[in-house]
């Protein structure tokens, strides 16, 4: 197998090196040997196989490995296609991942990597003489070419392709929806949302596979390595992200040591130990800040035991039921529970109770941490769940409510933050929050 991009590219297009493996922590999608782990597909949602039964999907795979097999090679420890046939497509599905391998192309090729299934991190022939400048060649590869045009991660933030006869290397992290490209070293996608090609009014998938795209010229494949990303590195990503795009400095931490200061409601049905919220079984009502909010961005981690159910309270007056009384409940809500199988989608996790429904599939199995950031702007509401965002509704549109119950307060400008307990041991913790135009 070829030597690893950091050395192999300083030396040139063909060095060779025997006995690469992969850094620690990541694993080798390609065994360097042959396809075992990968299958054929083209440009399709993988909601739709995904939905397939077990005996359907093998029929799918297997049918796809006389196309693999005719225009996929390997050669001296590198995969290598023709330019023509189905898209070499990993087995395996990922969620949070970081990538990492080398390519080498010729002249008028086209190619890409699917992430999750989801066109595309572009791989092209960025000369004059390709014939794509007017689709944005010029710019150079790395970038998500199937965003929208003007959207964040579209164009890559700078040339960084090397000449024909030379191997590119790339690192792409995914965490959530968004993506982050390193190219030759250089970053040129830093933390874009990835956009979904097939239905552009829902995000990408929770999870999916890792599809090396070609056409219209050989293209060459080696040290393909990945791993996974686990929910603390996960959740630091996105607060990192949130400090920088928010500004650390302007959050107000709301849960801090061993009290609830600053609280008013339902403090008894509480505990609170190193900055951790636990609502005690069996108890519920709504804890509140006794600040209130206009608009504003909370965010919060949050840990749901099997069925578990609570709710933050929005602009919430002080009295009431907050979902009615307050401009909206946004649902926390392990929904993936067998109890909840019959729910009106407006009452699963993430949407605004009653009224907008939430993108399902993104919360991580009861027992875990979550990650959720809130953001909401007048009568414009935004959910971002483990990196993903699962609702973004002007609630001022709602014409249609659950059992045609009014909400009074939906016009609500200002009120309390807060938790809406339903008798079940939920935890928060990392509570803080911005009041925005401060």
């Amino acid at each position: 197998m070829r030597i690893h991009a950091g050395i192999g590219l300083l030396l040139g297009a063909t060095a060779i090196a025997q006995d690469v493996t992969p850094p620690d922590g990541f694993r080798a999608l390609f065994n360097g040997r042959d396809l075992t782990g990968w299958w054929g597909a083209g440009t399709e949602d993988p909601r739709g196989f995904q939905a397939l039964s077990t005996e359907e999907r093998a029929q799918k795979v297997g049918r796809s490995l006389a196309d693999i097999h005719e225009h996929w090679t390997v050669e001296d420890g590198v995969l290598v296609n023709d330019g023509h046939g189905l898209f070499l497509t990993t087995l395996r599905e990922f969620g949070d991942f970081e990538l990492r391998l080398e390519y080498r192309t010729v002249a008028l090729a086209d190619s890409g990597i699917y992430l999750r299934g989801i066109p595309q991190v572009q791989i092209w022939d960025y000369t004059e003489a390709g014939g794509k400048w007017e689709l944005g060649a010029n710019r150079g590869s790395g970038g998500l070419w199937n965003n929208q045009a003007g959207a964040p991660g579209k164009d890559p933030a700078v040339l960084a392709d090397r000449p024909f006869g030379e191997w590119n290397a790339f690192r792409i992290l995914m965490i959530g929806e968004y993506v982050t490209v390193d190219f030759n070293g250089q970053r040129v996608v830093d933390r874009a949302r990835l956009e979904n090609y097939f239905d552009r009014a829902r995000p990408v998938p929770a999870r999916g596979p890792i599809q090396l795209q070609t056409h219209g010229g050989e293209i060459r494949w080696g040290n393909v390595w990945v791993r996974d990303v686990d929910a603390d590195e996960a959740d630091e990503f996105l607060r990192r992200l949130s400090d920088e795009r928010e500004g650390a400095g302007k959050f107000l931490e709301l849960v801090e040591g061993a009290d609830l200061a600053g609280w008013r409601g339902a403090v008894e049905s509480c505990d609170v130990s190193d900055g951790t919220l636990l609502w005690r079984a069996g108890e519920g009502g709504t804890l509140f800040t006794e600040r209130e909010f206009g608009d504003f961005v909370v965010e919060f981690e949050f840990q749901l035991p099997p069925g578990g159910n609570n709710g933050l309270a929005i602009r919430y007056p002080g009295e009431g039921t907050p979902a009615y009384s307050g401009m909206c409940e946004l649902q926390i809500l392990d929904d993936d529970h067998e109890s909840y199988a019959k729910l009106d989608p407006r009452q699963y996790h993430g949407s605004a109770y009653g009224m907008v429904a939430a993108e399902r599939g993104y919360l991580r199995p009861a027992g875990s941490w979550n990650h959720e950031l809130v953001r909401v702007e007048g009568s414009r509401v935004r959910v971002e769940l483990n990196g993903t965002r699962i609702l973004d509704a002007d609630l001022a549109s709602v014409k249609e409510f659950l059992d045609d119950k009014p909400h009074p307060g939906l016009e609500r400008s200002r009120g309390a933050f807060g938790f809406c307990g339903h008798g079940d041991s939920v935890r928060f913790r990392r509570v803080r929050i911005r009041e925005l135009g401060e």
